[in-house]
């Protein structure tokens, strides 16, 4: 069954063939078939949907199951794992972008970012609009195992993003620009850059993300301070007031 989902015979979205069918397929019986399909939801290849039958999920979901049960119990060695990994693969990815990108890739990564920015003070919509961002690129780069591999750690990245962008009011603000610069890279075919504007991108996400990781201290009046140890005071957007963001709008594209 595993074969039938990996070689492409049932694709996302797919109803799967009867109980019946099956067993006279693969030569099993009923009892053994469901066990089968019990291993394979729980892997998040399958989803059973009362009334409808069994269909396959997203190749992302599933791909990002095992990862996600190693490391959600785990403690700061995988979460700095991790942040190697996805260096590893986005930076590559952000390079081969930018010079096997289509306008179609390009227009598909731009619309992400103009829903970051207008999503900027709506966490939720900012995170889903994130992580499509770095999906988009990856697709963008046309290399399947190296897109596979994001798409492996997809939750994770959710998480990471999340993480990070709880830390404080500002982080939207500072991910919004840094990927506008991913984006003017891409668009400009520059590797060099492209892969730059990623790493710097990744390594102040991380720091954020980090600093979540540690504990907080509370303060002689009761606030919380990071374990960084900086005093903050009510937190703010850089240039903005303490309700507002800044507003940014995508700069424009200039010939390299």
């Amino acid at each position: 069954m595993v074969d039938h989902v990996v070689n492409g015979d049932w694709r996302e979205g797919d109803r799967i063939p009867p109980e019946r069918e099956l067993c006279q397929k693969l030569g099993v019986g009923r009892s053994s078939l469901r066990e089968a399909m019990k291993a394979l939801e729980i892997l998040g290849m399958i989803e059973m949907r009362v009334g409808e039958g069994t269909f396959i999920c997203q190749r992302s979901d599933f791909l990002s199951h095992p990862l996600l049960w190693a490391i959600a119990g785990s403690g700061v060695t995988e979460a700095e794992e991790l942040i190697e990994a996805r260096k590893l693969i986005e930076v590559e990815l952000a390079g081969l972008a930018s010079v096997r990108s289509t306008p179609d890739d390009l227009q598909r990564i731009g619309i992400h970012l103009d829903t970051m920015e207008t999503a900027i003070e709506s966490p939720g919509k900012f995170l889903e609009a994130d992580i499509a961002f770095h999906i988009a690129i990856g697709q963008a780069g046309h290399n399947r195992i190296l897109l596979n591999s994001l798409h492996l750690i997809r939750n994770l990245m959710q998480q990471w993003v999340r993480t990070s962008l709880g830390q404080h009011a500002f982080v939207a603000a500072e991910a919004l620009v840094q990927h506008q610069v991913i984006f003017v890279s891409l668009a400009k075919r520059n590797p060099a850059k492209a892969r730059e504007a990623m790493e710097v991108h990744l390594d102040a996400m991380a720091a954020h993300f980090r600093a979540a990781q540690r504990p907080f201290a509370a303060g002689a009046s009761g606030n919380r301070t990071p374990a960084h140890g900086s005093e903050l005071g009510p937190e703010v957007f850089p240039g903005g007031t303490d309700a507002q963001p800044p507003r940014f709008t995508n700069p424009p594209l200039t010939a390299s």
